[in-house]
């Protein structure tokens, strides 16, 4: 029997599958998100039904684990095959910036914060590697639009690579904070291989199926060409292959995931097939993370966040308006790109499925305790940024559109005799 019986369940999972499909369209001119109302239903629920729902058991759940990381999978499918943008080095450099300068500054930060503020230095560093990626999975507002969508802006495609990438790229600093927790000094080969030997493999693997795919199913000489009406089957075998080979590869499989759809468009960028894939992907994602935010709101509404105190509430405080928009902002330096779109790259640091992903992921390793208040200040962390992030998100697109044709406007203009 399920919490609230069998019946209810059932009809709870039906109301929200409505809510997800028929709300978006109705909330795209007011500062109102999906994830928004699926808080509130959640933290209602667990408010009502506080005395059955088990908060310490949703924290070691290992079905949420696995519920959260095929999200992310389904939902890095999508960033790839959105994104129209050629890769290069110089093209992606907006995404470059964020990643390799704003997050692991962010993650600094946010560790000697925590740090100072009363946890000990192996969950201060947790909380920095979950607290700082971009959620790929909740930042679906601010990314690029579907294949072949037309120019998004730097903004939204530079919050897309960033947060296509980051999730896989702060695995490593989640993977040593365990490992300091369980006592044992990381060695130069460890850390030489986690922070870069992996996510190099993932790139590798990922390309490589990637391409490997575009040829077997898209190309004039591919053999098994797969008909438009299979692309949510084959969207969801491509995001498992590529997972499931970079792990027998020992490659970071989130980056792998990544690359592979990245690749596979790339095959063939002008593909019908490409915009069948996201649109499932896309639909499946969204009913997935509406669960799991159905489950934040429960656990809130049910007490979660007991474990929370001032200086916790300080601390999500500085990452959203301090930290985030900072590194940002420095990490965007001596680039050509309009302050807006720079400011909105800064500023929306959306956290979600990620940072629950790695606190419930260090939650089952042996050695490592992830505490209540640990556990208040990310629940809280994400919820803020749900409510924040989401009802900035439509109004900050909408003035960057209008920063945007008017500049287009400008530039059409003739010169002054």
């Amino acid at each position: 029997m399920s919490l609230f019986g069998e019946a209810a369940a059932v009809l709870l999972l039906g109301a929200l599958i409505l809510l997800v499909a028929w709300t978006p369209s109705r909330l795209e001119r007011v500062p109102l998100s999906v994830p928004m109302l699926c808080l509130a239903i959640g933290a209602g629920l667990g408010v009502a039904y506080a005395g059955r729902v088990d908060v310490p058991a949703l924290r070691r759940s290992e079905g949420i684990r696995e519920w959260a990381e095929a999200v992310l999978l389904i939902s890095l499918t999508g960033a790839g095959l959105k994104i129209d943008r050629p890769f290069g080095l110089r093209r992606w450099r907006l995404g470059w910036r964020l990643l390799l300068v704003g997050m692991p500054l962010t993650i600094a930060s946010m560790a000697a914060l925590g740090l100072a503020a009363g946890y000990p230095f192996p969950t201060a560093l947790l909380l920095g590697a979950a607290l700082a990626p971009t959620d790929p999975v909740l930042a679906s507002e601010v990314q690029v639009g579907p294949p072949r969508s037309g120019p998004s802006g730097d903004a939204r495609f530079g919050l897309t690579v960033e947060a296509a990438l980051n999730d896989g790229l702060a695995f490593p600093f989640v993977s040593l904070a365990i490992l300091l927790a369980s006592g044992g000094p990381p060695e130069a080969s460890w850390l030489g291989f986690h922070f870069l030997g992996k996510p190099l493999l993932g790139m590798g693997v990922g390309v490589l199926l990637g391409r490997g795919f575009g040829w077997l199913m898209l190309g004039r000489r591919g053999p098994a060409r797969v008909p438009a009406t299979s692309a949510g089957l084959v969207a969801l075998g491509v995001a498992l292959i590529a997972y499931g080979t970079a792990d027998l590869a020992r490659a970071n499989g989130f980056v792998a995931v990544f690359c592979t759809a990245v690749a596979f468009r790339a095959s063939c960028p002008d593909a019908e097939f490409h915009s069948a894939m996201t649109w499932f992907s896309g639909q499946v994602e969204r009913l997935m993370v509406m669960v799991l935010i159905v489950l934040l709101g429960m656990a809130i509404g049910a007490g979660g966040l007991q474990g929370l105190t001032w200086a916790d509430v300080a601390l999500a405080a500085a990452l959203f308006f301090v930290l985030r928009p900072l590194w940002g902002a420095v990490s965007l330096i001596g680039l050509s790109t309009p302050w807006r779109e720079r400011a909105v790259m800064a500023f929306f640091g959306i956290r979600g499925v990620g940072a629950l992903f790695y606190g419930l992921y260090a939650a089952r390793q042996a050695g490592f305790e992830v505490s209540p208040r640990a556990w208040s200040l990310l629940g809280f962390t994400v919820a803020a940024s749900i409510l924040l992030h989401g009802a900035l998100a439509t109004p900050a697109m909408r003035w960057l559109e209008r920063a945007a044709r008017r500049r287009a406007a400008g530039q059409g203009r003739p010169c002054r005799e």
